[in-house]
């Protein structure tokens, strides 16, 4: 009797979530204004940041901004209104821009990350932002490269040593390069930066008063610039 033979067993490809992809390429509309970028941006899956926040917050502003003005991700205020910088950062964010001679109204606004990602210790409990990785910076770099390409800004503030990361590479330190006009070229166009402090940790600061001043004279370097 022929001893029993067993077929080798074949075992389907496993489906792949496009966010074990880690980018936001496939969702990115290769035509189309700010508006069809803001309409793709709701959909995006591109990393896992979405499963928790409410919503994409996608950049605001016109298509022609002089100055684009880029963040690190949206906070408590923003995932739940759908905008970028409409808390209390944003609100010291635009007093100061006023005080150093922008018009926070002719400024685009976004951030280099378009999910809220915060920690939360019960479902009632305050949401606590966390920082956005390299990896989830990087996979929604294709938003921001889009938002480069669509604007066209003379001018870029970077705020922050998250955002600054994101544009400029993980060496960026916002303490030796705020207030200072980099040249750089940033997901291939050349573009001139202006990097800064986030305005949220001039709320956190001791001196916040002192803080601010500081934020502002960083603004002003932007603002001789466009002038």
């Amino acid at each position: 009797m022929n001893p029993r033979t067993t077929a080798p067993r074949t075992t389907a490809p496993r489906a792949t979530a496009p966010e074990d992809a880690y980018t936001a390429e496939p969702f990115v509309p290769a035509r189309g204004g700010l508006a069809a970028l803001r309409r793709a941006a709701t959909d995006c899956r591109g990393c896992p940041l979405h499963r928790n926040a409410t919503q994409t917050v996608f950049g605001a502003g016109a298509a022609d901004a002089r100055v684009m003005l880029v963040g690190e991700q949206p906070g408590d205020q923003e995932d739940r209104q759908g905008k970028p910088f409409v808390g209390p950062a944003g609100k010291l964010l635009d007093r100061a821009l006023a005080e150093a001679g922008i018009d926070p109204g002719e400024a685009y606004v976004t951030n280099a990350v378009k999910h809220f990602k915060f920690t939360q210790a019960e479902p009632r409990k305050r949401r606590i932002h966390k920082a956005p990785s390299l990896r989830e910076m990087t996979a929604c770099a294709p938003w921001l490269a889009a938002e480069l390409a669509v604007v066209e800004p003379e001018l870029i503030v970077v705020l922050g040593a998250t955002a600054g990361k994101a544009l400029l590479g993980s060496s960026f330190r916002v303490t030796e390069a705020r207030g200072t006009v980099l040249e750089r070229e940033i997901h291939g166009r050349p573009e001139r930066l202006v990097p800064t402090v986030h305005p949220s940790s001039v709320l956190r600061a001791e001196d916040r008063e002192g803080a601010y001043r500081g934020l502002v004279a960083d603004l002003e370097v932007a603002a001789r610039i466009l002038a």
